[in-house]
């Protein structure tokens, strides 16, 4: 039996994590979990789970949520209280399913307690990927990813050299708009944003989407996973979501992984890893989908991805500025504060307003995650 920790256990990754493990409890204890400020679904799932501890965000929601526990749970909060969900367990995978860069510090916790991490927090990477994969190589520790798309990737490179790799594709399904023009996307409502075609997310990840940041924030993540070069990955729409990304490699073969669009596939991957079990999901037949279809990147149309690339070939500082900017002006847009173009002003005037810096700790990732979060505010 494998125990797991998760980190964000009331997200969308969260949520169906535990639907994972819900439909093999012989397989999986969960042993920690930790969310925001919804105490009521955490209260929900630690019923449901008993695991050892759990952690909310404020002493305020620790201690509305205490009462409700089952015996033996002990309640914490704040960031000792998610480190401790991270590293104080016995978990065998711990599960970053957070959403931006609050995740970073947990995970390296994780890390340093030998823990296995199932990466859904794609942030952690992008602000911080040098010192993460460094970190992981000496603790002799394994970071999984659980995005569609590098889950694909991991499992297309399974046993194959790293130095044989040509190319890595990641498909995007486009986002919510990806049949309109740019000159269509002038006062475009949030419900509009947040209706994405093909998958279930959280609000953040579905305009990430839509900009395609999220796509951008691949990349980054790829570079770092793979040990690429940003000229090795390339990005191709593919509206099905039914290969989820692919590699080419220097024989020019291409190996791809298929699957119906359901992020309990990838999840239940890194939990499993290295076997593979069945999934609650629904099977994959090509006759049914009939046609598969594809299309070029393209960079005027979506200039946040292009900006990502930059930021990603800059290096240093320059992808953690990317990543916070975003956060805010997701978020603002969200309020409905701006509009769904905006959020890309925004992103060009922050990087373009950055001088690049070394990023040696976690301390210098913070400051510039501050600087970067206060300009975006600003603008």
């Amino acid at each position: 039996m494998k125990k797991i920790s998760v980190l964000g256990s009331t997200g969308s990754v969260g949520t169906q994590t535990l639907d994972v493990a819900a439909h093999d409890l012989e397989g999986y204890q969960i042993v920690g979990l930790s969310a925001g400020s919804n105490v009521d679904l955490l209260i929900e799932q630690a019923n449901r789970f008993k695991p050892e501890i759990v952690s909310l965000a404020s002493k305020a929601d620790a201690d509305a949520a205490r009462i409700h526990m089952p015996a033996g749970t002990r309640v914490v909060y704040g960031e000792e209280g998610l480190i401790a969900v991270a590293a104080e367990t016995d978990a065998d995978v711990v599960v970053t399913a957070i959403m931006g860069s609050r995740g970073l510090p947990a995970t390296l916790a994780a890390i340093d307690a030998g823990k296995t991490i199932g990466l859904a927090n794609k942030e952690t990477l992008v602000t911080a990927g040098h010192i993460v994969m460094e970190r992981a190589r000496q603790r002799g520790v394994s970071v999984l990813p659980i995005d569609s798309e590098h889950s694909a990737i991991y499992q297309c490179l399974n046993g194959e050299e790293r130095k044989s790799i040509q190319q890595i594709t990641l498909t995007a399904s486009g986002g919510s708009f990806r049949d309109r023009t740019r000159e269509q996307l002038e006062g475009v409502t949030v419900a509009e944003a947040l209706n994405h075609p093909n998958w279930a997310m959280g609000a953040k990840i579905t305009i990430d989407s839509a900009t395609m940041v999220n796509k951008g924030l691949e990349v980054i993540e790829a570079k770092w996973l793979f040990d690429v070069t940003y000229d090795q990955i390339d990005v191709l729409i593919h509206p099905e979501s039914i290969i989820h990304s692919y590699v080419e490699f220097i024989d020019n073969s291409i190996i791809a992984q298929l699957g119906m669009p359901d992020m309990r596939v990838p999840i239940q991957y890194a939990l499993s890893y290295p076997a593979r079990k069945p999934t609650p999901t629904e099977r994959l037949k090509l006759s049914q989908i009939g046609k598969l279809h594809f299309r070029e990147m393209d960079f005027n149309r979506y200039p946040c991805l292009r900006l990502a690339f930059d930021c990603g070939r800059l290096g240093q500082s320059a992808p953690a500025v990317f990543n916070a900017a975003n956060e805010i002006a997701v978020a603002r847009f969200l309020k409905g504060e701006i509009t769904f173009l905006d959020i890309e002003r925004i992103l060009e005037t922050v990087v373009s307003e950055h001088k690049v810096i070394d990023m040696l700790d976690v301390e210098t990732i913070a400051e510039v995650d501050a600087w970067a979060r206060r300009m975006a505010e600003s603008v």
